[in-house]
């Protein structure tokens, strides 16, 4: 699928405002340097009470660094891709908000970006009276008292680890990546039918060149269709609360995916 094959990362130079708080503290160590470690987060189905425990990052300046990373890349993946750069501006704008965050853990899976979370601390019903009023809790080394949901970070390593155990090749990573920002179904854009085609397109190719690849593996298709499922499951209040909230703050994500990819 010569639409996505042809696509580099080439971008503009230059920092701006917001990104550049993220990753302006070089001192850090390198975003691959927790590699591939054993997950913090267990693989088995989750517990009943998962969805009510909240977890932050671990490391939340080297790993929220690293996401940011990924998406500027990521980003920069997306304007070089042909038809998306012959779409209208606002059908543009609409796919990116609609797909950044899936794109996100999509590229940190091809990047081998892997992140450890630990629980929130409970707070008693003294300090939850006298913080009352007083905006969400940061302990000294910047990390949010709120968190997000185990659930939805377990999901997110579960797809991780998937992408992982398949060894996904970087034009497989590049047609899902396609068959994830040409979303259809989204209100109110103006290519639509077009938009559908594309991600027709994606899906085909994707699966004509695993039959080329992948002779002797007949299902290799649909676990990464499986995958797919998986990645579109994720919640993208989720992964902004997780990779972007630590550093950002009250900044909209909005905000920010406008700052990185038009420069606004």
């Amino acid at each position: 699928m010569a639409c996505f094959d042809s696509c580099q990362c080439l971008g503009e130079r230059g920092q701006r405002s917001i990104l550049y708080s993220i990753l302006k503290n070089d001192n850090q160590p390198n975003q691959h340097s927790q590699g591939r470690a054993r997950l913090a987060v267990p693989q088995q189905q989750a517990c009943s009470c998962g969805s009510k425990k909240k977890v932050v990052l671990r490391s939340p300046q080297t790993t929220c660094k690293a996401a940011s990373v990924v998406l500027l890349k990521t980003l920069k993946f997306v304007k070089n891709v042909l038809c998306f750069r012959k779409l209208p501006a606002e059908d543009q704008l609409q796919l990116v908000r609609n797909s950044w965050a899936q794109l996100l853990v999509l590229g940190m899976a091809q990047d081998l970006i892997d992140f450890e979370t630990m629980e929130t601390p409970e707070l008693s019903m003294l300090q939850n009276i006298l913080t009352s009023g007083q905006g969400r809790q940061e302990t000294a080394d910047g990390r949010s008292g709120q968190g997000v949901s185990l659930t939805d970070v377990q999901g997110i390593k579960m797809f991780l680890n998937k992408c992982w155990g398949l060894d996904i090749s970087t034009k497989e990573y590049a047609y899902l990546k396609g068959a994830i920002l040409f979303d259809p179904d989204i209100a109110e854009l103006r290519c639509q039918s077009y938009i559908q085609a594309l991600q027709s397109e994606a899906h085909q190719a994707l699966s004509e060149y695993v039959k080329v690849t992948h002779r002797r593996d007949s299902t290799r298709f649909t676990k990464l269709f499986i995958a797919l499922s998986m990645l579109r499951s994720i919640n993208a209040n989720v992964v902004a609360g997780l990779f972007f909230k630590p550093v950002i703050g009250t900044v909209s994500m909005n905000e920010l995916l406008l700052e990185m990819f038009y420069g606004k």
